[in-house]
């Protein structure tokens, strides 16, 4: 029944997804807190043209790949910014724009350099086949990660749930985020060797987006992403073990599809409590001795 475990490529993808699982679950649930996800998507799109720039330079080293993927994503970040504010396209617009030409620039080039290595490896990965060096690659993101969400926690509660409240607080409030869109791009990077590009976005949002069904607390909201995020990894590789025709990228993206869907479902605050909400009668107004609404003056009316 677990003859799977018999074999070292599945102990080392267990492993790796299993450690990855601890790094890119807090990232994934602070992106859907800061209503953040599409640019996830989109930094994941952006760095594909510095990763197979090194590629063509020196091959699959992993740490020329990040080096170039680290640098694509930052150049894409810093220039959507610039873009919002200097002409008038918003800063959305701008990061669409940008990540769709990065990711055609990529594929372009890789397909211009005659690469014998498949496009299929570099958009859904290779989770299969991951290397020492991967390894060290996937235990240091996650070390980088939780040592500075240690740091940055309360300041990053802070501007998630009241940036107006934390900008006044503090002389440099965009370090916090800054630090945290880079710790998403480096946690892109670390999961683009097993999963690829376009799937290592989904086990960052998905497990995130499925456990907000569920619970109210900050503290049960990461524990249960990352729940998600493990048992997503070890069901996609155990399906993808049993049918060999599966990639097992797309095998845990979809698994972590299938439980954002039961949660949405049957979760506490998902579609049913929606649907409890439309359907209970309105409780009447109390009776109260102030005049409606639209009679107070407003400010604005009092100062005129």
């Amino acid at each position: 029944m677990f003859e799977w475990l018999e074999y070292e490529f599945m102990i080392r993808a267990l492993a790796a997804t299993s450690v990855l699982s601890f790094s890119i679950a807090p990232v994934g649930a602070f992106l859907v807190l800061r209503r953040l996800a599409l640019a996830g998507e989109a930094m994941a799109h952006a760095i594909v043209p510095g990763i197979v720039i090194g590629f063509v330079i020196a091959g699959l080293s992993v740490t020329t790949m990040i080096v170039g993927g680290l640098g694509a994503g930052i150049t894409v970040a810093v220039l959507s910014s610039l873009l919002a504010r200097f002409t008038i396209i918003r800063e959305d617009a701008g990061l669409a724009s940008l990540y769709l030409i990065a990711l055609a620039l990529g594929i372009f080039i890789l397909s211009a350099s005659g690469s014998a290595v498949p496009l299929k490896s570099f958009l859904f990965g290779s989770i299969l086949g991951i290397d020492d060096e991967t390894l060290i690659l996937i235990g240091g993101t996650a070390m980088i990660t939780l040592i500075s969400f240690a740091l940055i926690l309360r300041p990053l509660i802070a501007s998630t749930i009241d940036p107006v409240f934390y900008e006044s607080q503090t002389k440099r409030p965009g370090l916090v985020v800054q630090l945290f869109m880079f710790l998403v791009v480096l946690n892109l990077l670390g999961a683009f060797k097993a999963l690829g590009t376009l799937m290592a976005v989904g086990l960052m949002i998905l497990p995130a987006t499925a456990a907000r069904y569920w619970v109210s607390t900050l503290t049960g909201y990461l524990i249960l992403t990352f729940a998600f995020a493990f048992a997503s990894c070890w069901f996609g590789l155990i399906i993808s073990y049993y049918a060999p025709n599966v990639p097992s990228g797309p095998a845990i993206v979809l698994v972590a599809g299938g439980f954002f869907v039961v949660s949405l479902l049957l979760a506490p605050q998902g579609l049913g409590f929606m649907r409890r909400r439309t359907s209970e009668p309105r409780a009447a107004a109390p009776a109260t001795s102030h005049p409606p609404q639209s009679t107070i003056p407003t400010i604005k009316e009092k100062t005129q």
